[in-house]
């Protein structure tokens, strides 16, 4: 935490982009969750909510009173707690009870964002793309007018993101690396911009591909050739303090399972050996 950039409260960051920070910061949420104020006209879009914290709603409230603006419609990226925490205090906000709020798989009183839905609104607009992996719900969006892509909680603006299902989300990875009009930025919901936004996620699937071979290597070369996930934490993590290798072990597993399901890693009774095509890739 201590070695990433400081974000002031509210920035604009291009004539059509506000970040709001959501006044979160933890090792999860990095220097907190972003949520972008998008147009340049009287309405905007407002793209996550954070998690509800007063601060953020501070901070909104100023950045709508130096706009002269309000909210049209409220869009959530995806379920999680510090994207869409902060949606009944956008429609407690005065004059904005008739905001529409937007989710991939909408709660009562929400809408449903179906894939390749554009919004509209004066001096931008957002194409929404299904990228699940992170969440199942998860969604990206992107804003042609700068050929920039938000990418939500799949490609952070500092380290690596979590996923609940790796395969999943490495194909969505693969699905944004290949957007049409997608060659600029990238906005992400957590971190600060990224100014080469193509090449950052093409950086992810290159990691992720890296982890799988280093994982393979382990199994290569083990004694009888069967592994626990902790045991190939050890050899993969040596380098990194042990307070890490418990919450690494869950990734491994991510990738164990993923390596299972494309033939190349057989498990039984917690051990895991390869199988098929399992060698690791030169």
């Amino acid at each position: 935490m201590e070695n990433l950039p400081k974000l002031d409260p509210i920035t604009n960051l291009s004539p059509r982009v506000t970040r709001i920070l959501g006044h979160n910061p933890s090792k999860f949420t990095l220097q907190g969750t972003n949520t972008y104020l998008i147009g340049t006209g009287s309405t905007r879009l407002l793209l996550d909510t954070g998690e509800g914290r007063p601060e953020w709603l501070a901070s909104l409230k100023q950045a709508l009173k130096d706009e002269d603006v309000r909210i049209s419609d409220v869009i959530l990226t995806h379920w999680h707690g510090d994207h869409v925490g902060g949606v009944k205090d956008v429609l407690s906000l005065p004059n904005h009870s008739d905001v529409k709020v937007w989710k991939h798989t909408p709660d009562s009183n929400q809408h449903p964002i179906p894939e390749n839905k554009v919004f509209h609104t004066e001096g931008a607009s957002l194409k929404a793309i299904h990228t699940p992996g992170h969440t199942t719900d998860h969604m990206c969006f992107l804003l042609p007018e700068e050929n920039a892509l938000f990418t939500g909680d799949n490609v952070l603006g500092h380290g690596t993101a979590v996923f609940e299902d790796l395969a999943t989300y490495i194909k969505s990875l693969e699905k944004m690396s290949a957007i049409e009009g997608f060659e600029g930025r990238a906005y992400p919901a957590h971190g600060d911009v990224i100014e080469d936004g193509v090449a950052k996620v093409k950086e992810y699937i290159s990691h992720r591909r890296e982890r799988e071979n280093q994982i393979l290597k382990v199994l290569e070369g083990g004694e009888g050739g069967e592994w626990g996930s902790m045991e190939i934490v050890k050899v993969v993590y040596k380098d990194y303090p042990e307070s890490l290798w418990a919450p690494a072990e869950g990734g491994v597993k991510q990738v164990l399972k993923k390596l299972e399901g494309d033939g190349r890693v057989i498990e039984k009774g917690g051990k895991w050996k390869l199988g098929g095509e399992g060698k690791a890739a030169l």
